[in-house]
Order: C-alpha cells, then sequence, then structure tokens
C-alpha cells in the first residue's frame, strides 16, 4: 500500500422504489478530442501494444466533468478516455447503460469508478473480457447481497445524512421516488473540502441526484473477484468513511493507495488518481 500525506446519525433505508429504468439508458460523453473517441485508432504504449482506452464512471453529486482533470493528464500521456454518463437510478440498469458504452469501446479497457459509480463498474465489468483492471477512486467495492448505504454504515464516520437534500416526486404510474441532492451550502465541507470554494460552487450548482432506491440497492456480482483492482482510498472523506474503504480494498486484495483528501479526490489530486489508472494499465494490457 501506498500512503500519501496531504455520536454519528445513519443512513435510513427508505420504503422507495427505484426510479423509471429508462432513465438509465442515458448516453455517454466523450472527454477530449475526437481521437478519444469509443473506436478511434489507440495511441501506441510501448511501440508494441496499444494504451487501453480509460472509462471512468462518475458517482453521485457529480458528473462526468468531475473527471476533468484526470481526463486531461491522462490524455497527455497517450490514452484515449471516455467519461461516461451515469444516470444514478440503481447498480443494475446504471450497469446495464455502462455495459453499452464498454460494447461499442473496441480493445482493452481500464474501468475507473468514483464513489457510487464503484457499484456500477463492479457489475458492468463481469464476464467482460476485455476490462482489464478495475480501479476504484473513493469508492464502493461491494459483495454480492451488499448495497452502498449498508457499506456506508459499516462503521462510523459519514456524515452525509446530515448533508442531504431529499426530493420526493411522483412517477408516471403513481408511486412515489425520492431523489437525493447534498445541500448547497454544505457541499463544499462535505464533499469536497480540498477543492478551492469557487470550484466547490460549481460543482453544488451542478451536481446530479441519485435515487435513494440506488443506494439501498443490493449488489448482484462484483468483478474485482475476477479481476485485479486498484484502489484510492481517502483519509479525510467524510461521505465513505476511511475505515470502510479500507475494509473494501483489502478484502478485494486491491493495490492501494492511501491519500489525505476529501472525497472529491479526483478533482483535488487529478494527477494521483491518473498515476494509479497508468500503474493499474501496465500491469494488465500486455
Amino acid at each position: 500500500m501506498v500512503s500519501i500525506k496531504g455520536g454519528r446519525k445513519r443512513l435510513t433505508t427508505g420504503a422507495v422504489a427505484a426510479a423509471t429504468a429508462g432513465l438509465a439508458l442515458g448516453a455517454f460523453a466523450l472527454s477530449g478530442t475526437a481521437s478519444g473517441a469509443p473506436g478511434a485508432a489507440k495511441a501506441a504504449d510501448d511501440g508494441r501494444h496499444p494504451k487501453p482506452t480509460v472509462v471512468l464512471e462518475h458517482g453521485a453529486f457529480a458528473d462526468g466533468s468531475s473527471w476533468n482533470g484526470v481526463v486531461a493528464d491522462l490524455r497527455k500521456r497517450g490514452y484515449p478516455v471516455v467519461a461516461a454518463a451515469n444516470p444514478l437510478r440503481g447498480p443494475a440498469s446504471d450497469a446495464a447503460a455502462l455495459r453499452t458504452v464498454l460494447d461499442h469501446v473496441k480493445g482493452p479497457k481500464i474501468l475507473v469508478g468514483h464513489s457510487y459509480g464503484g457499484n456500477v463498474i463492479s457489475e458492468a465489468a463481469t464476464g467482460d473480457p476485455d476490462v482489464k483492471a478495475l480501479v476504484y477512486v473513493a469508492a464502493f467495492l461491494p459483495a454480492p447481497g451488499e448495497s452502498a448505504l449498508e457499506l456506508t454504515n459499516k462503521y462510523p464516520g459519514s456524515t452525509l445524512p446530515d448533508a442531504l437534500d431529499p426530493v420526493t416526486y411522483q412517477q408516471a404510474d403513481g408511486s412515489t421516488a425520492t431523489d437525493l441532492y447534498i445541500q448547497q451550502d454544505k457541499f463544499r465541507h462535505q464533499f469536497a473540502a480540498d477543492v478551492s470554494a469557487k470550484q466547490a460552487a460549481l460543482m453544488a450548482a451542478a451536481q446530479r441526484p441519485v435515487a435513494q432506491a440506488a443506494l439501498e440497492e443490493k449488489a448482484t456480482t462484483a468483478a474485482w473477484k475476477a479481476k485485479p483492482s486498484w484502489a484510492v482510498v481517502t483519509t479525510q472523506d467524510l461521505n465513505i468513511p476511511v475505515a470502510v474503504q479500507r475494509f473494501m480494498a483489502e478484502r478485494a486484495h486491491a493495490h492501494t493507495t492511501e491519500v489525505a483528501a476529501s472525497h472529491s479526490v479526483a478533482v483535488s489530486h487529478p494527477c494521483l488518481v491518473a498515476d494509479v489508472i497508468e500503474r493499474a494499465a501496465h500491469a494488465t494490457v500486455r
């Protein structure tokens, strides 16, 4: 493991249905110019092997722009990159949406998930031989039968419940569902304490809500059981307690890098995250 120094309330399970699965089949966003698009020619790694495409999956309360710094760094290193749009409706339907992206990208891939995006990549990568490695960035690594909600509450330390702003709405079938936001005036402290106030304010305004049901949905498979994994563990995280992150990384036998960072480590430490992704690529794509 690499280490880089730099009375709780529990989330409760609500009886809300998952939002419509149709929302999960959203389009994906391409990062960079056309050379980084799916199916584009890959830059040579060492003259003999193509560099893998890095597919990034954002988590709750974020969007694809949360990867901007990582994308810029990886592209400088010659990696094709795709930042997928995560519908944030539930691990199964979100994984189905991500698989449409993976199926469109040819050749070897490194799959990277932040936060709840870890749930999604764990399912989407199962059985895909082109996904050579998984990288979990301040993310969940659930085992089958576990939910993000359950894992968050496994050890103390999350202050997320007091920062949430729930919005309940009626669906087309007449049932109700709840989306979760982070209150904008609490966003920086809760989610991005090591990000500038100006940037954190933009992130708060642009945040995408996660369905409460998505955090309650249990995993059905875990790709990390069969594929090599890397983990970036954030020791100042107020969303996913560091003890939870360490537990999951150790259970998965992940190559772990610890950093004194907030939950938004991809924004505050993009080069570090890119370094870990590159190590995963070098170790697995030959």
